[in-house]
């Protein structure tokens, strides 16, 4: 009789939702459902959430997997097993990887952050698959970011290594939530976006309606991609460097924005990759969408 196949949990939290998937030996997502990570909600009740989406995708599987691949918004502490997302403010050192052990009893749990799960899903069965030396990027309402090096996930000493968000690009630049200042994140991620608009006189939503402003052709939404571009252009030019990296492949909520941001940004990127082995790096889109965290995660075990 042959084995079953095997099939992973995986789970990925951020600060806005808290998703679970049941993902396949060949990397293909057979079921996967998502929750709003509860606003200001204590420390058990975003657990609750995150229980919510296990039991469903372990029902969706039959009860048995083979084991459980985390990712999660950083910082994190893969020794400790524990996770204190920035956007969620009652977890702090949450031991995530003994609660879903308690869940899911008898099977190993790996957890990675998300920027490194999205990298390693990317690079496995996405945009990335071939490259040597990557970075995997999210931008949405933060900026995550993952590196494989040599074809191999690099979690670095504590597993926050491609922390990318927070690289400073402006000496003298806004106040970040990381307690630094200037860094990419707090220029480009979708919020900071949005804030600097409005500070400009536009009355808009939220990032998803300033993109399509900014495809409209509104001189305010197109001001803020370029910025936003400019700082994401420099931070990967300064991590190009330093890790000599040959693809970038960029995923998240405002690279949906599609030209208005990647178009701004291939330009900005030629004026500060200059040093001749980065020097036509290549910038790709995401082709795993907002999957490529649970796919990544699944990667965990391999």
């Amino acid at each position: 009789m042959s084995a079953p196949a095997r099939r992973t949990l995986a789970l990925d939290i951020g600060g806005t939702k808290i998703a679970a998937g049941i993902v396949d030996a060949d990397g293909a997502l057979l079921h996967h459902n998502r929750q709003p990570t509860p606003p200001g909600g204590g420390a058990e009740q975003v657990w609750g959430a995150a229980a919510r989406t296990i039991a469903d995708a372990l029902a969706a599987a039959g009860g048995t997997v083979s084991g459980v691949g985390i990712s999660s918004a950083g910082p994190i502490s893969v020794a400790e097993g524990a996770i204190s997302p920035v956007n969620i403010g009652s977890w702090r050192r949450f031991p995530i990887v003994e609660k879903v052990a308690g869940v899911v009893p008898g099977v190993p749990v790996r957890l990675a952050g998300d920027g490194l799960c999205m990298a390693l899903g990317e690079h496995r069965h996405g945009a990335g698959r071939g490259a040597a030396f990557m970075l995997g990027m999210v931008i949405s309402t933060g900026i995550g970011g993952g590196l494989v090096l040599d074809g191999a996930p690099h979690s670095g000493r504590t597993g926050n290594a491609g922390h990318v968000g927070h690289v400073v690009v402006d000496l003298d630049g806004p106040p970040c939530s990381c307690g630094g200042r200037g860094c990419a994140e707090a220029i480009a991620s979708g919020p900071h976006l949005v804030s600097w608009s409005r500070d400009q006189g536009w009355t808009g939503a939220d990032a998803r309606a300033l993109a399509l402003a900014a495809a409209a052709g509104d001189a305010v939404a197109l001001r803020a991609f370029s910025r936003g571009a400019r700082a994401v252009a420099a931070m990967i030019a300064s991590v190009a460097a330093v890790c000599d990296l040959d693809l970038v492949v960029i995923g998240g909520g405002v690279a949906n924005a599609g030209p208005v941001l990647f178009d701004p940004l291939h330009t900005a990127l030629c004026g500060y990759a200059g040093l001749d082995f980065i020097t036509g790096l290549e910038v790709r889109r995401a082709a795993l969408s907002g999957e490529a965290g649970l796919i990544g995660a699944a990667a965990l075990l391999d």
